[in-house]
């Protein structure tokens, strides 16, 4: 059984700094890409930016510069770092893990349950 655990999320001030953790458990091969989102009640979920387990990247307008993706393989574990905070990016955040639980075997996504991000003075 596959699981995600999101955590590091909380109160920052703005300029301040946030390291989200999705950590997968369970038995894997690979995380073959790890791409997070926010939603804000009441609007759709958006992306803040994707990683494929080769290194590519890409990040929407208002993440560039500000949020990294990575991937640490060996601890089964994707990471958001989040740089300059502004009370705008105040939301939920969800990590979304594309795994391949066995080698040759096809990849399977699943969903962390959001870890809060609250930015405010």
């Amino acid at each position: 059984q596959v699981q995600l655990v999101e955590s590091g999320g909380g109160l920052v001030q703005p300029g301040g700094s946030l390291r989200l953790s999705c950590a997968v458990s369970g038995q894997i091969y690979n995380i073959a890409a790890i791409s997070w989102h926010r939603q804000v009640p009441g609007y759709q979920r958006e992306l803040v930016g994707a990683m494929a387990s080769g290194g590519g990247s890409n990040y929407p307008d208002f993440a560039k510069g500000r949020f990294t993706i990575s991937i640490d393989q060996a601890a089964k574990t994707g990471y958001l770092q989040l740089n300059n905070l502004k009370p705008e990016d105040t939301t939920a955040y969800y990590c979304l893990v594309t795994v391949r639980r066995y080698p040759g075997r096809p990849t399977r996504d699943y969903w962390g349950l959001g870890t809060q991000v609250t930015v405010s003075s």
